[in-house]
């Protein structure tokens, strides 16, 4: 594959809006999942039916610590939204918890199996899968053969059967079958024989989303999904979101925008300095002066550095 096969989106006018304050408002019905929790609200808090967790998982680059969580478990069937200042290790804990990165130190475990160890690929074959804030296209495929090539399990992947066509044709018309559909929910589909590198940067975030579907994930990680997203699409990409919990999935997603976050989340994890300093329902953590601090700074005198443990209160450093 050539690296020009690889390449970010093409500059499109509509695609440099600033969605930090964009108003948004669901148009799909929206069922608000309570009591996620064991206990209150607070920084490693056991949940009810956890699909993912996580324990002791550690992460440094060149001796600067990105990311040192002690304990984290996501909620089965809900939308998880992961937020936090540039730099707090979100995007490097996605990583490691998908399998693209491993961690120094830590174990995690997805539907009670060990992730630890387990690449991307594999994760992904187990039911979990994850997209990018920056998208990827395979230029020289069409649009619908970008969907065709997500699904996992192809039998005519294996030397020996592709060389029978009656062992893989019935499996490749059934996952044509689910693209086209996915094409179709996703608004894509009077693009399916267009070259995916003709797309806007929308919509191959849309196309992105709809071929992570394609391997019928239980568990789907969504990095910056509305990031840099045309106005026009930002509607429609939070409708897909939310239609992917009333299917049954669980949602992680990381997203700056807080307006969003309130509206789509039914929990919400707040990382600062690589730790996790605050999580629980959205309007609870929204109010926490650890989520002010990690945003905007000193508030009623408590400093971040005290809050992730890293400082005492007379600010020399602990860890």
């Amino acid at each position: 594959m050539s690296s020009d096969e690889l390449a970010s989106p093409a500059p499109h006018d509509d695609d440099h809006a600033i969605v930090e304050s964009l108003e948004v408002h669901p148009t799909h019905e929206r069922h608000v999942t309570h009591d996620l929790a064991t206990g209150p609200a607070a920084p490693g808090v056991s949940k009810k039916d956890p699909i993912l967790v996580a324990d002791n998982v550690s992460r440094s680059f060149g001796g600067i610590q990105a990311v040192d969580v002690d304990h984290l478990e996501i909620p089965r069937n809900a939308i998880t939204a992961l937020i936090g200042p540039n730099g707090a290790g979100k995007t490097t804990l996605f990583n490691l918890l998908s399998g693209f990165d491993q961690p120094d130190s830590g174990e995690w475990s997805f539907n009670g199996r060990s992730l630890a160890g387990i690449p991307a690929w594999k994760a992904a074959r187990r039911g979990q899968v994850r997209t990018f804030q920056l998208t990827k296209v395979l230029q020289r495929l069409t649009v619908l053969e970008s969907m065709k090539l997500g699904a996992t399990g192809q039998t005519g992947e294996r030397m020996l059967a592709s060389i029978f066509p009656f062992l893989w044709r019935a499996q490749e018309k059934a996952i044509e079958t689910r693209a086209l559909d996915l094409l179709r929910k996703f608004k894509l589909y009077d693009k399916r024989a267009d070259y995916s590198a003709s797309l806007s940067g929308g919509q191959r975030k849309l196309l992105e989303m709809a071929r992570a579907l394609m391997t019928e994930p239980e568990f789907v990680l969504l990095d910056e999904p509305m990031a840099g997203v045309n106005p026009a699409l930002v509607q429609s990409l939070l409708d897909h979101v939310i239609d992917l919990k009333s299917e049954g999935m669980t949602v992680l997603f990381v997203e700056h925008d807080m307006h969003m976050v309130r509206h789509i989340a039914d929990w919400v994890v707040v990382m600062a300095e690589g730790r996790i300093v605050a999580e629980g329902p959205p309007r609870e953590v929204m109010m926490d002066p650890a989520v002010v601090d990690a945003y905007l700074g000193s508030h009623l005198d408590e400093d971040i550095g005290v809050i992730t443990g890293r400082y005492d209160e007379e600010g020399k450093r602990i860890s």
